[in-house]
């Protein structure tokens, strides 16, 4: 309320024009539960509950079943502890919060219950018992969780949901049970690496529900019981369950993306539409930001991939990162006007706020077009806290010269004006993840490298190291997890991809028609003994094009050389 009634006052006295930026961030209880060890406690103690419930209902589907034993608890719980240590030391980065958590134990928890229910829906057929194991949907959690999530966690699923899925499958034999469960779950994790369109998912249901066929005819015949069992059933069902698995996963993921603030590269490329209204808007009113832009997605996706990082992320974020310059777009070297540069008439204070201020126009402009949270995350971080050097030294240059003239006794003391660092830094934060990284110095280096003279390998790769090495001086790189050689990978791939963008040209000269050669005619001397007379022949030379050799490379164009590149 107090605020508003300040916003009221200063737009009264022309102060304000009343209008307020929207801000990224979410509720302090609600990023406390994401964290907080007591949320990751009760995750584990609700699927460990939940385990227990399946145990209980699995020997309930068949007549005659044992009874869940404290031996059965046992072997739970010591399959739990192991759970809880991998998670902990081996996917600490994957399973980076409470609700990430919440997905995996989840998936694994649906898992399970759909292996239930199957499993009762089968008592009341008249299959037999390695019939009923191969019929199981074992792929659907490992896929699920491979697909949003990446591999790693993928196969975490399918290890764990193999392991207890014994426990709560004692209706089905336990070497048969854990075999199939191992195969096709594993053979799903490996058909769904960097899957971008939604087809590969009904592809790798297909796959699935082929392993599961040939190995439902393996058993049986291993078995001694092929003969038992009817044809359709041992090839038709294995095939029909992989190929519903993979359907069900494909309509699941939108569902499971809103719910838990995950994106898949699905969604990412389907983000990544160049017609997208700020792109459009990008492209009419700020054609030099949007050609920026797309040299930065190439640079970051390149870069990503040869580390193993989300380059489908990398390559959408990279579009939008700079849209806050849509605000003032003229006031950015790559939108000037040649004619005249808007800074002039400004103090170096004050274009240092108009170029800091495309950060927090940035994240309004995509809160109000709700983009990806990610991508906003982006947008806040890609350049830190980094300082905006030139205007910095340019107001450090005018303190000097005031300085000078009061020595001079041409200027008083007051005149003197307060530098403060604080002033020309960006609000940050500093990037929190790897593909946040990449894209803040992508975007450094392809700004950079308009301000290069003849480039060539060395020129660019010196180029590339000075700014990587500035980046990790001022502690922008702190906060996220790339390695020393992870960089190393980063700026091979920078330099790679700039090379092969400002590759030279063979400078040709425009061909001039010369005037013909005269035509020359040899007579061809009579032979004796010929009745006919002699015949001539002309010998025809051939008009051509004077040219000159081809020269050398031709000389790029000069860089940007207004110094307000490098600070935006």
């Amino acid at each position: 309320m107090f605020e508003s009634i300040r916003r009221s006052r200063l737009q009264r006295e022309g102060l304000s024009c009343g209008k307020t930026r929207r801000k990224h961030q979410e509720g302090d209880v609600f990023d406390e539960m994401r964290t907080h060890p007591a949320g990751t406690v009760a995750v584990y103690l609700l699927f460990f509950i939940g385990v227990a419930l399946l145990m209980r209902l699995g020997t309930q589907v068949e007549d005659g079943l044992p009874a869940v034993t404290w031996l059965h608890a046992l072997y739970a719980a010591a399959i739990g502890f192991a759970m809880v240590v991998h998670e902990r030391v081996v996917l600490r980065q994957e399973i980076r919060d409470n609700a990430v958590l919440l997905l995996v134990m989840g998936t694994i928890f649906t898992h399970l219950a759909l292996i239930v229910l199957m499993l009762d829906f089968s008592s009341g057929q008249s299959w037999g018992k390695t019939l009923k194991a191969v019929v199981l949907p074992h792929a659907f959690g490992p896929v699920v969780l491979s697909v949003i999530l990446g591999r790693r966690i993928g196969l975490f699923g399918a290890v764990y949901a193999t392991l207890l899925g014994v426990l709560v499958c004692i209706s089905v034999s336990a070497p048969t049970y854990m075999a199939t469960s191992a195969l096709l779950g594993f053979t799903g994790v490996l058909l769904t690496k960097q899957v971008r369109r939604r087809n590969r998912l009904f592809m790798a249901g297909l796959y699935v529900g082929l392993a599961a066929m040939v190995f439902s005819l393996l058993l049986h015949e291993a078995a001694g019981v092929i003969m038992e069992e009817k044809l359709g059933r041992m090839v038709g069902l294995p095939l029909l369950v992989g190929i519903v698995t993979g359907m069900a996963v494909g309509g699941l993921l939108p569902v499971l993306e809103s719910v838990f603030g995950v994106t898949t590269d699905v969604s990412w490329l389907e983000l990544g539409d160049l017609n997208h209204p700020l792109m459009r808007r990008l492209s009419i009113e700020a054609p030099g930001t949007y050609h920026h832009s797309l040299v930065v997605a190439n640079l970051s996706e390149a870069a990503a991939e040869t580390i193993g990082a989300s380059a489908s992320m990398c390559r959408v974020c990279s579009y939008f990162h700079d849209i806050g310059k849509l605000s003032k777009p003229e006031y950015f070297i790559e939108n000037m006007d040649p004619s005249g540069n808007p800074h002039e008439d400004l103090t170096p204070r004050m274009s240092a706020l108009v170029i800091i201020a495309h950060v927090k126009d940035g994240v309004d402009l995509a809160i109000k077009h709700n983009l990806n949270s990610r991508i906003i995350d982006v947008i806040e971080q890609h350049h830190g806290n980094s300082l905006v050097w030139y205007f910095y030294r340019q107001a450090l240059d005018q303190k000097a010269e005031v300085e000078r003239q009061v020595k001079q006794a041409k200027a008083k003391e007051d005149d003197i004006p307060q530098v403060s660092e604080d002033t020309f830094r960006y609000p940050g934060p500093r990037p929190q993840f790897k593909e946040s990284a990449i894209i803040s110095l992508a975007d450094a280096v392809e700004s950079a490298s308009r301000t290069l003279e003849k480039p060539n390998a060395t020129r660019i790769e010196t180029m590339i190291n000075e700014i990587v090495q500035g980046r990790m001086g001022d502690g922008q790189l702190d906060e996220c997890d790339l390695t020393i050689a992870e960089l190393a990978r980063i700026k091979a791939s920078f330099a790679k991809t700039l090379l092969s963008m400002m590759h030279g040209r063979i400078k040709y000269q425009k061909a001039v028609e010369s005037k013909p050669a005269p035509v020359q005619v040899e007579a061809k001397p009579h032979l004796a003994g010929d009745d006919e007379p002699a015949a001539g022949s002309a010998n025809i030379v051939e008009a051509s094009f004077s040219g000159t050799q081809p020269e050398g490379p031709k000389k790029p164009r000069g860089g940007r050389k207004s110094p307000p590149a490098s600070a935006a």
